[in-house]
């Protein structure tokens, strides 16, 4: 039975002789390195006027990717004070006011520098649902507080922008289309990113929000999952970076860059993983958890002859280079174990979803310039995998 209905996470890392103490101990170690860690470990850093944020390493920049992934780990692991410093950061830095009276009011702006400076006006969508799940969780965690701390009311106003902009005087578009209830790879656009479809995430707000937008969060679960079952591709597991609303990859050219983004690179990496923990809150199937053992089973072929490069056609075709993030492929993909450890899976999944947990815990985290991303979803994995990513 799902999380969701019996309280009870599984720590799947059992499967492999790890305890509960085990994991607690491993987690305490990444939160260490991530946040506290050398300089040249850390993703985390301290701003004036006690704010924080996450550093994309590769980039140099402050995204509401990472600042919203760092609030979740935050609200997971309960560090409050960690958590209402990235907020902080976030809300003064990032965020476009009410009354700026521009396109992106109540929206944030996706990538700063890291003195705050905008590097662009824009929004990604994924960073505003990770915001307003983490902002929900903290205020069930730890209680509501005044002003920019009243968690709830936050997350509430985040969903609503997100939802109604367009609407009744509000400039500018929604991230979400309103007609096929698909959230958008940027606001208005006509084209979606499968790995920002988190059904698990819109069944709370279903819940949580205000209470007209409920029925519409509550659909786009349903939809997203149905989605999802589309999107990946049937025999491999993968799907695209970007696709269309139908499920095929995207390949119309985009104004603004000349890179490909209908095969599976970095962006896809986390579908599977978020198929995973849907899996475990909600327990139900419309046909998207296929793609997690699909995608274990192939790339655990492609080890085995040596074609594990990371770079693919959703088909499977293997294209020139090597992954830019093989840690966060690891780890995202391990993550959709916890939709292919059911009762009824057959002894070969079973003994694969094995060797990919000693896998995932025999490695550790990646140094470098570009150990943000590969980080962030390892992270993300270990709670997942251990039982500690719960809805609070």
């Amino acid at each position: 039975m799902a999380a969701n209905i019996t309280g009870s996470y599984r720590n799947l890392f059992s499967l492999i002789g790890k305890t509960e103490q085990d994991v607690d101990l491993r987690l305490e170690e990444i939160w260490n390195t991530f946040f506290y860690g050398s300089e040249e470990q850390r993703i985390y850093h301290e701003g004036p006027d006690e704010t924080g944020y996450l550093e994309d390493t590769g980039n140099h920049d402050a995204r509401t990717e990472g600042m919203s992934y760092g609030m979740m780990f935050c609200v997971q692991t309960d560090h409050k004070k960690e958590f209402d410093r990235i907020w902080k950061w976030a809300y003064t830095n990032m965020w476009h006011q009410p009354g700026s009276d521009d396109e992106e009011e109540g929206y944030f702006a996706w990538s700063c520098a890291l003195n705050g400076r905008h590097n662009a006006e824009g929004a990604a969508p994924d960073g505003e649902e990770f915001f307003a799940m983490a902002l929900f969780f903290a205020s069930h965690r730890w209680g509501d507080g005044e002003g920019i701390f009243e968690y709830s009311r936050h997350a509430r106003a985040i969903l609503s922008a997100c939802l109604h902009k367009g609407e009744a005087g509000r400039k500018g578009s929604p991230m979400w289309n309103r007609d096929n209830k698909q959230i958008l790879f940027v606001a208005g656009i006509d084209f979606t990113d499968p790995s920002y479809h988190l059904p698990h995430f819109y069944e709370l707000f279903a819940q949580w929000t205000d209470e007209a937008d409920r029925p519409f969060f509550k659909e786009a679960a349903s939809v997203s999952r149905r989605y999802l079952a589309k999107a990946c591709h049937p025999e491999t597991g993968m799907c695209a970076e970007y696709a269309e609303f139908d499920g095929t990859p995207f390949r119309r050219r985009l104004p603004w860059t000349t890179d490909r983004h209908d095969w599976f690179y970095s962006d896809s990496y986390r579908t599977v993983a978020n198929i995973g923990l849907d899996w475990e809150w909600y327990g139900t199937d419309l046909g998207q958890c296929a793609a997690c053992a699909n995608l274990i089973r192939f790339l655990d072929k492609k080890a085995a002859a040596g074609e594990d490069k990371g770079i693919y056609e959703l088909d499977g075709t293997v294209l020139p280079g090597s992954a830019l993030h093989p840690v966060g492929l690891l780890a995202a993909t391990s993550q959709g174990i916890l939709a292919m450890v059911k009762d009824d899976a057959p002894a070969e999944d079973m003994a694969l979803a094995k060797k990919w947990l000693e896998k995932l815990w025999n490695t550790p985290l990646r140094d470098g310039d570009r150990r943000y991303y590969d980080n962030c979803l390892y992270f993300f994995a270990f709670l997942a995998l251990g039982g500690k990513y719960r809805i609070w």
